[in-house]
């Protein structure tokens, strides 16, 4: 009952935790740019000139600092408040946003923004989505930015459809400061994610292609590359994603391209916190960056994940385990109780199926463990945390075949488990037709002993 207590408030807790993220929804952004464009792109003379013998000049000359929370009004009206702060090479400013979204239908909603700076001035603006079919939505919006020089307004205007289940496409108008048109086919699958996207406007126009490759792995492991070109240049991107740990998302992204040169992206999306550094490393496409910024990451990321991560995340489990371990002690020693005071009333079922199995040279169960079983790859300090179960399977024994569903054994008459919170196995070393065999079976995988080749070899005997 003081299992039960304890995993009902830890669950409550992560309730209200999850109710108070949904309410207030808080996302924010942190992007670091970094200049390291002098370990690439110096020259000998200068490298001499420069003071301290010449070391590297490494430089944050951008930053860029945003946050939003959301504040419900009632059940259809919500109040957003967002800021952010960008300094460039030791200039910069801020602004501060207010925007109200009211739910019209369950077809669609709209929202006024409301804004000042103090570089830009300020920003009324008006926004609308409408679901126009099942298939098919529609957004708009419009603004007007006040400064010094005027008034700049500014419209857009998007239309998405559902081309398949998988695929949609998108159609987009600006007008303003940028206009373009730009038209856009997003293919997205469980194992991966395709962009095509073609844009014309004034000052830029391009074509831009990506894709996103997804392993199908615990850690949602992920790699992609685009490549876009246009009136600017062109630009080559490739780069990976890994989940790290329950909540943080860790990618790097190499961009190649002219004359942008080469920079590596560092991305860190700590649940709705993301974190961003942007390194310039050369303003020329130079071999030797292209090759720091494609292995250094990688490098530095195993080293990280085998000297830092990996130990404290095995640290932190056997911690868990250990006090999950001390919790529930005496709840193992009353089933440990339980289950040898099972094994008594099991001998005389026990002798009587023997004699009727070895009479007709049927499944005898020679030996049998559940639990945990040190292998050859497992830590030094384990050891193996296992029980004596050959005669409750015996006793579970019945006209030469022995069957056991998808559960967890540990709730089998005469079984308890000795290892609570650890991954456990059954291994049992049986005769069937005056044949030896040898089974390893997981913890919740079903058995059926014998299968049905055995019933086959023994009848080809």
């Amino acid at each position: 009952q003081t299992e039960i207590r304890e995993e009902y408030e830890r669950l409550q807790r992560e309730r209200d935790e999850r109710r108070l993220q949904q309410r207030t929804n808080p996302k924010g952004t942190i992007s670091v740019g970094i200049d390291a464009t002098d370990l690439f792109d110096h020259y000998e003379e200068d490298f001499e000139e420069m003071p301290g013998g010449g070391f590297p000049h490494i430089e944050i000359n951008r930053m860029h600092i945003s946050q939003s929370i959301e504040a419900p009004l009632t059940t259809t009206d919500t109040a957003v408040l967002s800021g952010s702060l960008t300094t460039h090479n030791g200039n910069g400013g801020g602004n501060i946003n207010l925007c109200l979204r009211r739910v019209t239908s369950t077809r669609g909603w709209g929202e006024l923004e409301f804004g000042a700076g103090d570089i830009r001035g300020p920003l009324f603006g008006m926004k609308v989505f409408r679901n126009v079919t099942a298939r098919c939505f529609v957004t708009a919006q419009c603004g007007m930015q006040f400064s010094s020089r005027g008034v700049r307004p500014s419209a857009s205007t998007m239309m998405a459809r559902h081309l398949d289940q998988n695929t949609m496409g998108y159609l987009q108008w600006r007008w303003g400061s940028e206009s373009a048109m730009t038209t856009s086919i997003v293919r997205d699958t469980k194992t991966s994610h395709f962009t095509l996207a073609l844009q014309l406007g004034v000052p830029h126009s391009y074509l831009m292609m990506s894709y996103q490759y997804k392993f199908q792995d615990e850690d949602q492991t992920k790699v992609k590359g685009s490549v876009k070109t246009g009136f600017f240049g062109t630009v080559v991107e490739y780069g990976a994603e890994r989940k790290i740990s329950r909540h943080s998302v860790l990618s790097a992204t190499v961009s190649i391209g002219v004359p942008q040169g080469v920079s590596l992206k560092i991305r860190l999306n700590r649940a709705s916190q993301t974190y961003l550094f942007p390194i310039h490393l050369t303003d020329q496409i130079l071999p030797s960056a292209v090759f720091y910024a494609t292995v250094g990451p990688l490098v530095v990321y195993l080293a990280v994940q085998k000297l830092i991560i990996t130990p404290y995340v095995r640290a932190q489990k056997e911690q868990e385990l250990e006090k999950q371990r001390v919790d529930s002690a005496s709840d193992i020693a009353k089933k440990k109780n339980e289950a040898e005071s099972a094994l008594v009333l099991m001998q005389e079922s026990v002798r009587r199926i023997i004699e009727a199995e070895e009479s007709k040279m049927g499944l005898i169960i020679l030996n049998a463990w559940y639990g945990k079983f040190v292998t050859d790859n497992s830590q030094k300090q384990e050891r193996a945390k296992v029980i004596d179960v050959t005669v409750p399977l015996q006793c579970l024994v019945k006209d030469s075949k022995l069957i056991l569903t998808e559960a967890s054994k540990a709730g089998l008459p005469g079984f308890y488990d000795p290892c609570v919170g650890e991954e456990k196995s059954l291994k049992l070393l049986y005769q069937f037709r005056g044949v030896l065999h040898q089974v390893l079976s997981g913890d919740t995988e079903a058995l059926r002993i014998p299968k049905q080749c055995e019933y086959s070899k023994a009848s080809e005997i």
